[in-house]
């Protein structure tokens, strides 16, 4: 069932979420500091680029015909029993806030679960939690490209029946067409912190 939670997943994503933090967003210096507070270099360490999946309806897009204004971008799986559904309601959230600014923004969950993530399954996931937001999935080596290229991490835990759990890194970014990766958000940033920031961003650019 999906109600049920584990503890010792949500830690391994913190403690994998902090790593990657020190690895690849310990920068700055891109006269977007007033946005980040100056702890985030803009395109550190090559965050973001070019990837296919396959989107709710079963057909194969690219980047570019899903990140076609500033989109907030998440990995996570359907079936993680506490944070993804957090994190994507509280992304659902800000693009509803960020809407009554007059500021347009996109928001996209990427399945880390290709196996049990079908298409189907996200179109059903997604409309919970926003109703524009957009799921993608696709093949294993999709999905891992798509993820290298952000940089996160995910791993599938050992299991003897198909309730098994996916420990995953838990950052969103915000990333703009054409030119990529602007900043992340950490699991701890409210509604308010990424409505704020997203805004800052925008009338920068």
């Amino acid at each position: 069932m999906r109600a049920f939670v584990t503890s010792a997943a949500t830690l391994t994503a913190a403690v994998v979420g902090g790593s990657v933090y020190l690895a690849f967003f310990n920068g700055g210096g891109t006269g977007f500091e007033h946005c980040t507070g100056g702890t985030v270099a803009t395109g550190a360490a090559s965050i973001g680029g070019p990837f296919e999946l396959v989107d709710e309806t079963g057909v194969t897009v690219t980047d570019k015909d899903v990140i076609t204004k500033p989109t907030l971008v998440y990995f996570g799986y359907t079936f993680c029993p506490d944070v993804c559904p957090i994190d994507a309601y509280r992304n659902g959230e800000a693009v509803d806030m960020l809407a009554e600014r007059g500021i347009d923004v996109g928001s996209l969950f990427i399945s880390v679960d290709p196996e049990r993530d079908t298409p189907e399954v996200l179109a059903e996931y997604t409309d919970v939690m926003h109703p524009e937001m957009i799921g993608l999935t696709g093949s294993a080596e999709q999905v891992k490209a798509a993820s290298q290229a952000y940089k996160t991490f995910y791993d599938r835990q050992p299991s003897e029946d198909e309730f098994y759990l996916v420990n995953h890194s838990t950052f969103t970014y915000l990333v703009f067409p054409e030119t990529g990766f602007f900043d992340f958000f950490r699991r701890e940033a409210t509604v308010e912190d990424i409505v704020d920031r997203v805004t800052c961003f925008t009338k920068a650019v």
